[in-house]
């Protein structure tokens, strides 16, 4: 069954996992290349607003632009030729393919390293756009990798606590949970996800 595509102006939750399971992170290095291909092809396209890297998958969540707001002259692309549109979904791919050849280099592996379609879910209100945001955040305590949010090194929740300048849109996601002690009281508590669980893609 074909994806929905991804459409402009949009909010998404965007998913992807190693294929049949496998480690996509084996490193520190392999994070930061992941995050520094992630700013050369989705930050011209999309705003993002939360994410975690966990070591066979990731979760990110997204607003796609509208046409008129994305610059071309700040796309890269997989290939040197221009593409006659500028799609979204089409970037993501440019992502798992210049990651997955840095990999198969690196390690000597070859074929694919991601799941072949990346799961995608419109966020379609504030109360799932709030609770999704603490969801990413919670990863890595719900897959135990830490026992708490504030340990994890591989997630947006550092930046958006923090001081230090990003691209990622920190003043919108404080302005959703009210300020900042806001935002970390409701990080602390354990949050009730039942009512999000059919959006929850995992």
């Amino acid at each position: 069954m074909n994806p929905i595509p991804l459409e402009n102006g949009k909010y998404y939750h965007i998913y992807n996992r190693g294929n049949n399971g496998i480690d996509l992170f084996y490193d520190t290095e392999n994070y930061l290349h992941f995050l520094k291909l992630y700013q050369k092809y989705i930050d011209p396209i999309a705003e993002t607003f939360a994410w975690c890297l966990m070591k066979n998958h990731f979760h990110v969540l997204v607003y796609i632009k509208e046409k008129e707001e994305i610059d071309p002259s700040k796309l890269e692309y997989s290939t040197t030729d221009k593409p006659k549109a500028i799609v979204a979904s089409k970037q993501f791919s440019n992502l798992f393919n210049a990651y997955t050849l840095a990999m198969n280099k690196r390690y000597n592996r070859t074929g694919s390293l991601f799941e072949k379609n990346f799961k995608r879910k419109v966020v379609t209100s504030e109360n799932y756009f709030q609770k999704l945001i603490f969801y990413i955040h919670n990863n890595p305590v719900h897959h135990r990798f830490t026992e708490h949010i504030v340990e994890y090194p591989w997630s947006s929740y550092g930046t958006i606590t923090s001081a230090k300048p990003t691209k990622l849109q920190r003043n919108r996601v404080l302005e959703i949970f009210h300020d900042l002690e806001n935002f970390k009281y409701y990080h602390y508590i354990n949050q009730n996800l039942d009512e999000i669980e059919e959006l929850i893609i995992e």
